[in-house]
């Protein structure tokens, strides 16, 4: 081994060290602010390291309702998640497979769909759950989640489909499959991967979403999902920044357990060698 390529290989693991310290600090800095005295919070410089660790942040979050929040965000974005794949899976394999006038542009709309802005879609969606009676409910919140989920699942999943070779449709078609079967049973196993990144992103916005919840479900506490409850725990004169930090640690758990689970798949190419040449 040359000095020149040890010293390459070097200089690229302190970058990749470099990077995943930027990327971890927030995090770690989020835990500090959590566990640190209402006083140390204002000192300057900083304090990286805790001296004394306050817990109590965290014992107060249990006089909150934050298992019902975290209860309720969970609901909303394992519905909207749910109905989220289904139709991307339905709209991708169309888009893919289906070479008809008008499939192109049908495809441009639903990408362009996905660049509109969420507060341009909040004073429709509010008159249309107003007159449903839907405000105040998480069912406001699964339909609005869904608006912004599908259109980029959508592609995502056209993009999946489209390195699948068509002969495993064909093929499960001459077996006596229909067209729905061949989806069911050939194509969505093949795509596990593809609908895993899917089901990912779609759970992620949908907790992640603080718009919607704000504008629907705010009157109602019994239906405040994570993102909400978190924003309610900044008092109107002083922030118990140490509370706040600790809720969204709690808040945020979910959504690493999921990638957790859920990483094999992302990894996975179980489409790899599926047809033999």
């Amino acid at each position: 081994m040359t000095r020149r390529t040890a010293g390459g290989r070097l200089l690229r693991g302190l970058a990749v060290l470099v990077m995943c310290a930027a990327l971890v600090f927030p995090v770690y800095w989020m835990f500090v602010t959590s566990v640190s005295p209402a006083n140390d919070l204002r000192t300057f410089p900083p304090r990286f390291l805790p001296t004394n660790p306050d817990w109590s942040s965290y014992a107060r979050l249990l006089e909150r309702p934050l298992w019902r929040w975290m209860g309720n965000s969970f609901t909303v974005a394992a519905a909207s998640a749910s109905v989220s794949t289904v139709v991307s899976v339905l709209a991708g394999y169309g888009l893919s497979r289906f070479r008809v006038r008008g499939t192109r542009m049908a495809g441009t709309f639903i990408l362009t769909s996905r660049m509109l802005p969420s507060t341009l879609l909040v004073i429709p969606l509010f008159t249309l759950f107003t007159q449903a009676s839907l405000v105040g409910t998480r069912w406001s919140l699964v339909i609005a989640h869904v608006t912004f989920i599908i259109p980029f699942a959508t592609w995502m999943l056209k993009g999946y489909f489209d390195s699948i070779p068509q002969e495993l449709d064909h093929a499960a078609i001459v077996d006596g499959c229909s067209r729905m079967g061949a989806i069911v049973r050939v194509l969505v196993p093949v795509a596990k991967p593809g609908i895993a990144a899917t089901v990912l992103y779609g759970f992620i916005l949908s907790w992640d979403d603080f718009v919607f919840a704000r504008t629907f479900v705010s009157g109602n506490q019994l239906s405040w999902t994570v993102s909400l409850g978190v924003s309610s725990l900044r008092g109107e004169y002083i922030t118990g920044w140490n509370e706040v930090m600790a809720a969204a640690l709690v808040g945020s758990a979910p959504i690493v357990i999921m990638y957790v689970f859920l990483e094999r798949f992302l990894v996975a190419g179980l489409s790899a060698g599926a047809v033999k040449s």
